[in-house]
């Protein structure tokens, strides 16, 4: 693939939302209380982000997040832009417990490959087959089952992780003048077999191009060793991540 990722006590009032627990936290709007029968899936997210490399776009990644009685689930498709499966097509999908614990992560390619990431006492198992039917290799990371899951490319895995530190931040003031201190996060990228620590820090509004329209929009940064990246979310719409730039790859990520 074109790119490899090297990587709390007051909740946010903004606007009157609520947080609802899916994968590790979403906001939800306040006074939204439709009642849900027990068992049922609700979609809270989906669609699709288009990935450009020097302005071009290569990459579409369609997604949905649901959740469900007993957590969520984020499923994840990664394929070129041309829209012809590619022996390159990729896939995951992410459950977690109501608390935002790791369940089970899947991914797998056409081309062949695939992995698990299971969790089991103080460790997460990485089970990796190189192709169908051959024998997985595993390896243990001392990781807790509460670390995120920030897989190559899988962008809206990033959304989950900015729900989750906007969940939890400690912050001051109110409104627009609200400041939240950065926090760290342990995450395992799968793909690369490696643990990294991620950190996350709300930085201000800002006015973004988006498709030809400014919005305003809310900026986090997410930084670790050998990258830093922007994400803008929209307030107004449930936090929904709509771009990402990462200027050392000349890369840039908006939702459609």
């Amino acid at each position: 693939m074109y790119l490899k990722l090297d990587f709390r006590q007051r909740r946010l009032r903004w606007l009157q939302i609520i947080l609802v627990v899916l994968a590790c936290a979403l906001f939800s709007a306040a006074g939204d209380k439709t009642d849900k029968s027990k068992g049922a899936t609700q979609t809270v997210d989906s669609g699709s982000f288009s990935i450009f490399v020097k302005g071009q776009r290569v990459l579409t990644e369609t997604f949905s997040i649901q959740q469900g009685n007993g957590g969520s689930t984020v499923r994840s498709r990664l394929k070129e832009a041309s829209g012809v499966t590619p022996a390159t097509d990729q896939k995951s999908v992410l459950e977690m417990a109501e608390n935002g614990g790791l369940i089970r992560y899947e991914w797998n390619q056409a081309a062949g490959g695939s992995l698990v990431v299971l969790p089991n006492n103080e460790f997460l198992i990485e089970k990796v087959s190189a192709s169908s039917g051959s024998k997985p290799a595993e390896q243990p990371f001392l990781m807790p089952s509460t670390s995120a899951i920030l897989d190559n490319n899988f962008f809206v895995q990033r959304e989950v992780l900015a729900w989750r530190y906007l969940a939890g931040a400690l912050c001051r003031g109110e409104s627009e003048k609200r400041q939240c201190e950065p926090e760290e996060f342990g995450a395992l990228v799968p793909q690369d077999r490696m643990s990294v620590r991620v950190r996350m820090a709300l930085i201000d509004k800002e006015r973004v191009n988006i498709r030809g329209a400014e919005r305003d929009l809310l900026r986090l940064n997410l930084t670790g060793e050998g990258f830093d990246w922007a994400l803008w979310l929209d307030d107004h719409d449930q936090f929904k991540l709509m771009r990402i730039a990462i200027p050392a790859d000349n890369t840039e990520v908006v939702r459609d």
